[in-house]
């Protein structure tokens, strides 16, 4: 579900940073069809919100450094970061980097915003490991798991790092922290 819901990181990005000119989404090129799927759908909702967006790649850690020379050379005013098991085993250091270089980022999950990153959007662990364990507590029980019908977590999450956003000089509007799930102070 997290790509699915990236547009509306977008529009979170840009409630937080209404003058924001240039943002920025992350992605990893190395699986070239949700790669594309994920820019296809970023740059129509940027459209939609008035947004000049610009697609950066990284596949390795090395090319986060070029990626954060080229947010500075840009002059990104926000970081989407997109869906991709690299960037989830890289999500502490994506953090740190982002509150380095002074770049407000929203990415999928609490965990980031806990390591220091401003925002998360992204779809509840806790919902979709209360869904595996009710299908397991049925498979268990003697039915059969091509027999159970095919469900998707639905309840997506919202956090908010505000001693992140002090350090970034950003104020929170209060309608948007009202709708956090979380906010870290």
């Amino acid at each position: 579900m997290n790509w699915e819901i990236l547009p509306k990181k977008l529009e979170l990005l840009h409630e937080l940073l209404p003058t924001a000119g240039v943002i920025t989404l992350l992605i990893n090129p190395t699986d070239s069809v949700y790669a594309e799927t994920q820019s296809r759908e970023a740059l129509a909702a940027a459209h939609t919100l008035g947004l000049d967006l610009r697609v950066l790649n990284a596949s390795t850690e090395g090319d986060f450094d070029s990626v954060f020379a080229d947010l500075i050379h840009l002059r990104a005013g926000g970081l989407v970061i997109g869906e991709d098991a690299f960037f989830n085993s890289h999500f502490k250091q994506l953090a740190i980097l982002t509150v380095h270089h002074l770049v407000p980022a929203v990415y999928k999950s609490r965990e980031f915003v806990a390591a220091g990153g401003l925002l998360s959007y992204g779809g509840s662990g806790t919902d979709a490991y209360h869904l595996a364990g009710i299908y397991t507590g049925r498979i268990l029980k003697g039915e059969k798991p091509a027999d159970l019908p095919v469900q998707q977590a639905t309840k997506v999450e919202l956090f908010i790092n505000l001693k992140t956003a002090k350090t970034l000089g950003i104020s929170v509007p209060l309608p948007l922290s009202g709708r956090a799930d979380e906010v870290i102070e």
